[in-house]
């Protein structure tokens, strides 16, 4: 397609009334039929939306679900926006049908959901809840009934607050493991894809570290750092259940929000320092994982804090993956220098742009880098994004209608990117958009909008935007126009 820029626009449009006002016929300059490029995805490649159970569920305290750390957290008061709390969010437990229409309507194959670890165990371990088991039941037979695969995530940061100590316990990642043996064994017949975690650092260091999230802890480093490995532990300890208790065609992954360092410049030498920094950068949790160990430079950092590790613990949490699930966001750039890890982070100007949450920084190339590092550095059998997505300031207009426009210029453009991770050869396999629905958003309450469908929290109207037409557009072509 042409394009002009201002100047050669401004020029030309004073070409046009000398030419009008002269009787000279001008060039159209190939415009009045532009090409549209077409970023087709392989064939196959699974489209869909992602949300978590304490975000949409409510019915925080129907049917013998017991409390998670978030209830306790989210009571409260001052540890969320305006104090509010997920005991209604979107309705889902009453209203899941409604949003299994909703996935239908976009054309989805796929849908990410997590499961309330205390709905299924009230007090993590011990007695099962049998209405919580019907009521997942339910959902998964739903969304089968509509054609939609589920991939399912076990542990979505709601741990259960019966379990003493939460993640500072040893124990808390043996009960995520009988849990996860549990459902590998009530599920899988059905269920053919579960991760296992979502988001290490959220629910460890943003929990027991700096207190930002459940359940709002402040630990010195060596025991935040064993809350660390207590997390990674659970997932290790999952994994091995649900191998143990499900089908060979099961798979089983995780989703992990892996730091997503971009070069500065794409050279070699700031190329190498991206994989570098994915390396170190991502050492308690993702590198830890798919080298099954602790590498130096994390345990020399670290020196009498790094974590205790007991004997076992790195052959469950080095397992083989079926799949590494990413969720991607916003990039940290890095570049080479000459220290003796070969890289330095580069600081965000003042001025760089962002999305209505302060820390979503632009930067649509991270989804390219953070599956090509990742790929390059670990060579996983295939790559998920599992989430992906912005908040916006959405505001319906006169119509009733929510123009989120600035939505579809950051999901196009990462898209965009994308397509040159999986034109590349790189085992992207499919993509889930961060979130359906506008929901319950941790310590930001319900102030801060990120699904293609708002949600008027009073009479929990589910409304599409602009976006989730947009989204329909290209699951329809497979294609990013």
């Amino acid at each position: 397609m042409s394009i002009l820029t201002r100047r050669q626009f401004g020029k030309t449009a004073a070409l046009s009334t000398a030419a009008a006002l002269a009787g000279v016929a001008l060039p159209k300059f190939g415009l009045a039929q532009p090409h549209v490029s077409t970023l087709s995805f392989p064939q196959g490649f699974l489209w869909g939306c992602a949300t978590a159970a304490y975000q949409v569920e409510g019915g925080a305290a129907e049917d013998g679900r017991g409390p998670s750390l978030w209830d306790v957290f989210s009571h409260t008061p001052g540890k969320t926006h305006l104090g509010e709390t997920g005991d209604v969010a979107d309705d889902s437990y009453h209203r899941y049908k409604e949003d299994i229409q909703l996935l239908k309507a976009l054309g989805v194959s796929t849908y990410r959901m997590s499961l309330s670890w205390s709905r299924i165990f009230p007090s993590g371990s011990g007695a099962v809840n049998p209405k919580g088991v019907d009521y997942y039941n339910r959902v998964v037979d739903e969304l089968l009934a509509n054609n939609i695969t589920p991939y399912v995530t076990l542990f979505h940061w709601d741990t259960p607050a019966g379990l003493a100590g939460g993640w500072q316990n040893r124990d808390t990642s043996k009960a995520f493991g009988d849990y996860a043996a549990y459902i590998g064994k009530h599920f899988s017949d059905r269920v053919k894809h579960f991760m296992t975690t979502n988001e290490f650092t959220c629910f460890t260091d943003l929990g027991y570290r700096i207190a930002q999230f459940a359940p709002g802890l402040k630990l010195a480093n060596g025991a935040a750092n064993q809350v660390r490995h207590h997390g990674i532990l659970a997932h290790g300890l999952g994994l091995q259940a649900l191998r143990a208790n499900s089908p060979s065609d099961v798979q089983v992954g995780l989703a992990e929000n892996a730091v997503v360092y971009v070069p500065v410049i794409e050279t070699d030498a700031h190329i190498k320092a991206a994989q570098k920094a994915t390396r170190v950068g991502n050492a308690p949790f993702l590198t830890a994982l798919m080298e099954g160990k602790y590498i130096d430079e994390y345990l020399q950092q670290e020196g009498a804090d790094a974590p205790k590790v007991e004997a076992g613990d790195f052959k469950a949490i080095g397992g083989a993956l079926d799949f590494v699930g990413l969720n991607i966001y916003t990039p940290t750039y890095v570049r080479a220098d000459d220290s003796k890890l070969g890289f330095a982070v580069e600081p965000a100007p003042t001025s760089y742009p962002h999305m209505a949450s302060p820390w979503l920084t632009l930067g649509p190339e991270c989804i390219y880098w953070g599956v090509r590092n990742v790929v390059d550095l670990w060579s996983p059998k295939g790559i998920f994004i599992t989430e992906n997505g912005c908040s916006s300031d959405d505001v319906p207009n006169d119509a009733g209608q929510i123009e989120d426009v600035d939505r579809v210029m950051y999901l196009r453009n990462h898209l965009t990117h994308l397509h040159r991770a999986a034109s590349e050869g790189y085992p992207v396999k499919g993509y889930f958009l961060w979130s359906l629905l506008d929901n319950f958003e941790w310590a930001d309450g319900y102030s801060k909008r990120f699904g293609i469908h708002y949600v008027d929290f009073k009479t929990q109207k589910r409304t599409p935007k602009l976006s989730a037409q947009w989204y329909r557009e290209v699951i329809a072509k497979n294609a990013v126009e």
